[in-house]
């Protein structure tokens, strides 16, 4: 399931055209990227390279550093023309950069390295020129991309959807499109970005950039639907995947994330169950959904969660957010949260529920004396007014800390 980091689509051969063409009348290095700065098309050198240029020919995109300064920079959201300040420890020479926009949408950005960071008026005149034509042969390019996508995603939305009717037609229909390959084993991947956190069209760019490498791989096959502020990619395989594999794809797709938006967009990933077959592909988009509400909820999570990792989380999880709050805390827990020492009593709790009981175990982890242990949990049970040695009551407790674990973030509030 391994992918390299996604480049950008290459330009058109009328695009790289006029690229050139800027190129050669201004004497200097031009180049035009995408909205996550992947570059689409590049000139020559004309002695002015630097280390991020070079390299982002080599590789077919800039470092993550250099992606995070210049996007750091606001330039997607700049009305206008202007200079970018060049750093030495990226080995980045100042640019003019013109955002390349039709009708409001951003479609890219023009990027012209001017190491002295001064151009003469024939030049930006030559400039603005130039973006208004690589604009307009940009967005040409993107209506047919636009309606690609737009296909894709009501396919993959049809495919987890509730309506059995439809999800019987879509496997049909993208079987015949050949958008569906004969693999059955299905895997669905759920993306999540915080509400309103950056701007609507720089936030489905960001989410089409991180998960367009897992479209198709070695080992699957996937299909992609963005959203505002979420995106799904189901993926079909000739096997399961292992555990190791999901990982890693969650890892890289968080990352590149990180990369192409700021921390308020707070990105979770919710991976749902490894089923059999296509007609299963609802239920692990339904487990995606609920291992993306416990990454939010949990931070231990790191941004991921995986159903089949989730163990009885996976059950509280599906209770509604109103239904999520303190009243689940069982009273002999919040009896013993508020007794004196309740925090060290919960630890060991904690501990000795998490070692099935084991005394020896339990006292290990905690570096203390058995005889330490076996008073700590007389207190626990004269506190709780619980016996230890009853199942039942062992699984009030236990599941009372779970539920406290969920209400971590915002007790009562909503994920």
């Amino acid at each position: 399931m391994t992918a390299r980091l996604q480049r950008a689509r290459p330009g058109s051969p009328e695009l790289q055209a006029l690229v050139d063409e800027l190129a050669e009348r201004l004497g200097r290095s031009v180049a035009v990227d995408d909205p996550l700065v992947r570059m689409v098309c590049t000139s020559r050198h004309f002695g002015d390279e630097d280390p991020v240029r070079i390299g982002t020919l080599l590789q077919g995109r800039a470092d993550n550093a250099t992606i995070r300064y210049v996007l750091a920079q606001g330039v997607t959201r700049w009305s206008g023309a202007g200079f970018l300040d060049g750093r030495d420890d990226l080995g980045l020479l100042p640019r003019y950069i013109v955002p390349l926009r039709v009708r409001g949408h951003l479609l890219g950005l023009l990027l012209v390295v001017v190491p002295e960071k001064r151009l003469e008026e024939h030049e930006t005149r030559a400039v603005a020129r130039a973006a208004d034509a690589m604009a307009a042969q940009m967005y040409a390019e993107h209506i047919a991309t636009d309606t690609r996508k737009s296909d894709e995603r009501d396919l993959v939305l049809e495919l987890v959807g509730t309506d059995d009717t439809a999800r019987t037609a879509a496997r049909r229909r993208g079987r015949e499109l050949g958008l569906l390959g004969a693999a059955e084993h299905v895997l669905v991947t759920v993306v999540r970005l915080s509400c309103a956190t950056e701007l609507v069209r720089q936030s489905e760019a960001a989410l089409w950039g991180a998960l367009e490498g897992f479209r198709q791989t070695r080992s699957a096959q996937g299909l992609i639907a963005i959203g505002q502020e979420r995106a799904t990619l189901l993926q079909l395989r000739d096997r399961p995947p292992g555990q190791d594999e999901v990982t890693a794809q969650s890892a890289r797709i968080l990352d590149e994330l990180h990369t192409f938006l700021g921390p308020s967009a707070a990105p979770v990933i919710g991976v749902g169950g490894r089923h059999p077959g296509l007609d299963d592909a609802r239920t692990s988009y339904e487990q995606a959904l609920v291992a993306a509400r416990a990454a939010r909820r949990l931070p231990t999570l790191r941004g991921v969660g995986d159903w089949e990792l989730l163990g009885e989380l996976a059950v509280l999880l599906q209770l509604p957010d109103r239904a999520l709050n303190t009243s689940l805390v069982p009273k002999p827990l919040r009896t013993l949260t508020g007794a004196h020492g309740g925090d060290r009593l919960r630890d060991t709790l904690r501990c000795f529920l998490e070692h099935a009981g084991s005394i020896p175990r339990t006292a290990d982890t905690l570096g203390i004396h058995r005889t330490s242990l076996y008073y700590r949990l007389r207190r626990i049970q004269e506190i709780t007014g619980l016996d230890l040695d009853d199942g039942a009551h062992r699984l009030t407790l236990h599941l009372g800390l779970r539920v406290e674990e969920l209400l971590a973030p915002g007790v009562g509030g909503a994920a």
